[in-house]
């Protein structure tokens, strides 16, 4: 994680918005030493867990029939 004086955030702001959001990396902002913020890329969290990977996922091929290797369940 990323540290950063007042002073500088202020001067470089759009910059490091633009840097957090692109690469995710949060960045600590201080203010005589301390800690006062800390920027995070905003993200935003589904209503459900259901269809979060749409369109992220693909398969390839016919994923549905029997494939022609036997299997012994027996063991």
């Amino acid at each position: 994680m990323k540290s950063l004086k007042a002073s500088e955030f202020k001067a470089k702001c759009l910059k490091l918005m633009d840097e957090v959001a692109e690469t995710g990396e949060e960045i600590v902002i201080t203010k005589n030493g301390i800690a006062m913020t800390k920027l995070v890329p905003y993200r935003v969290k589904p209503s459900t867990l259901f269809g979060g990977h749409k369109g992220k996922i693909t398969s390839s091929g016919d994923i549905v029939s029997p494939i022609d290797v036997q299997w012994d369940a027996a063991g």
